[in-house]
């Protein structure tokens, strides 16, 4: 077996879900998941365990109650990287401009990444013109 660094692992495991039905919430390969359940079966896969509680939250993502709390558990638990995103990096982005990020996905080369989309499920995609001016943060796994 070959030692892969944390980036191909990670695209490695972030490969592995695409083709996950999209399911709010969810955070299981195959059964079904969310953006943020992407990340966290990324997470399990790679340390064995959840990085920590996950409080509810809605599917809307205008909701204003949830304030910027994917950005705040993204700085807890990932290391925020300055500069373009690399493979295996973790790209936080925002829906609505001015606002703060609401959606999350996996890079998975210079030009793609992986994220779980309602309607599509866990799909890989081009990072268009469009995603990357939403772009709102950068993180590695530790």
């Amino acid at each position: 077996m070959t030692d892969l660094g944390m980036g191909d692992r990670v695209v490695a495991e972030a490969m592995r879900w695409v083709g996950t039905p999209y399911r709010h919430q969810g955070a299981n390969r195959g059964a079904g998941a969310d953006c943020l359940g992407l990340v966290r079966g990324i997470w399990r896969a790679l340390y064995g365990g959840e990085p920590g509680p996950v409080p509810p939250y809605g599917a809307d993502w205008r909701d204003a109650g949830i304030g910027d709390a994917l950005e705040m558990a993204a700085r807890r638990y990932l290391v925020e990287q300055a500069g373009a995103a690399r493979a295996g990096d973790v790209v936080l982005f925002r829906l609505m401009r001015h606002r703060p990020a609401r959606h999350c996905g996996v890079m998975v080369s210079a030009e793609r990444f992986v994220h779980a989309q309602e309607h599509l499920g866990v799909v890989e995609m081009a990072m268009s013109e469009s995603w990357a001016r939403r772009v709102a943060g950068v993180f590695r796994f530790p």
